[in-house]
């Protein structure tokens, strides 16, 4: 085997770039690069790729002080890739500004950014499901005058069936004319079950996009804009009916604290903890709402404000009793607790006006010491013994 140097520095530099640069630094002049390539997994190959996208994911979250969690993860992710590069730019501008990469500011832009996406993903389908069913009227369009036509040519040839003369001539005419029926209706029979077809899974596709576009990511509760569409077809129904209606706003008291001394993560836990719990008291005529942040709505239809006051407080008495408990750390988060403002919104001129007497009872709570209801424009109700 001969021995050329440019052999030699082209086989080095190919098994630097594979990782195994030591070994033959230390091995046989004599070694066979053919043989070396065969016994090189994709493991190995890979592996160093896999481990510098690892540090540079860690260094993300350590460059930011992000806490270690599944949705940052995603995020750091994402931006080292380049998967989401308009997300990478702002964090970018906002790093070179000397403003804090914060969870709250990260939240924020990716629930613009997702509405955003909803928004354009439900007028993509909306267009599409437009067309599809302009071409379903098209085709039933076709199907129809097609119809007509060849009823009209029937007609004709049955009357000429009546001159006994023509009949042989007549009847092969019928037989072509059958002939081009039956193939044009089974075009047409296509044509009616694709656009059909397409019809339903576009509605599927529809139905799914809205369905994401209304929901909270973390808690899986309506989100406020879903709230907004509940609110003014609930206002609708209880008017018509003559119902009563109440629209509440609750709101976990000492969130922040809960954040910085437990981190983000644990306040997603308690926030789903308040979901749930809220949840509870949920059914047909009861709906509950993430409505941003901490902040949740609640719509009571059929109930009076002292009776939605009453299954409220059982939600927070219900929370305010649980002794919950950081898993990261074992440290408890102390007593849990939220406060909440009612509003009848029947007793104000419009909707508008009933969610600012409840946010404006809300506020009172908070500022008559935390962990109450208020019902808008009525006395503080007794506390509940505890016992």
């Amino acid at each position: 085997m001969t021995n050329d140097p440019s052999s030699r520095g082209s086989r080095s530099r190919l098994l630097r770039w594979l990782g195994l640069a030591g070994e033959a630094e230390s091995g046989e002049e004599t070694l066979d690069i053919i043989g070396l390539i065969r016994d090189v997994t994709a493991r190995e190959i890979w592996l160093p790729a896999k481990r510098r996208l690892l540090a540079k994911v860690a260094d993300f979250l350590i460059d930011h002080d992000l806490e270690v969690m599944p949705w940052t993860l995603e995020i750091a992710y994402d931006c080292v890739t380049g998967a989401k590069p308009k997300l990478a730019q702002m964090i970018l501008e906002r790093t070179e500004a000397g403003q804090p990469i914060t969870i709250v500011w990260l939240e924020q832009v990716v629930r613009e950014e997702e509405g955003e996406t909803s928004s354009e993903l439900l007028a993509a389908l909306m267009s599409r499901l437009e067309d599809t069913l302009e071409e379903f009227v098209s085709a039933t369009t076709h199907a129809r005058s097609a119809t007509t036509e060849y009823g009209a040519a029937l007609q004709q040839h049955v009357d000429d069936l009546e001159q006994v003369g023509r009949a042989g001539a007549v009847i092969t005419e019928l037989a072509a004319l059958a002939k081009a029926m039956m193939h044009r209706t089974r075009e047409i029979e296509h044509n009616l079950c694709e656009s059909e077809r397409r019809a339903m899974e576009l509605q599927k596709s529809l139905d799914e996009a809205r369905r994401v576009a209304d929901e909270d990511h973390l808690t899986g509760l309506p989100n406020r804009r879903a709230f907004e569409t509940l609110f003014e077809k609930e206002y609708a129904a209880a008017k018509a009916s003559g119902e009563p209606l109440c629209v509440a706003f609750c709101d976990i008291d000492h969130f922040k604290r809960i954040n910085d001394c437990h981190g983000h993560a644990a306040g997603d836990r308690v926030l789903k903890v308040v979901a749930e719990t809220l949840s509870q008291i949920s059914d047909a005529r009861c709906h509950v709402a993430r409505h941003g942040g901490e902040e949740f709505a609640v719509l009571f239809r059929a109930l009076p404000p002292e009776k939605a006051w009453d299954r409220l407080d059982q939600a927070r008495e219900s929370i305010a009793e649980r002794r919950l408990v950081n898993r990261a750390t074992d440290m408890p988060f102390g007593r849990v607790t939220f406060s909440g403002g009612i509003a009848d919104v029947f007793a104000y001129k419009t909707r508008s006006d009933a969610l600012r007497a409840a946010d404006e009872a809300l506020y009172a709570a908070k500022q008559s010491g935390r962990n109450c209801i208020l019902v808008a424009g009525q006395e503080p109700p007794p506390l509940r013994d505890a016992a």
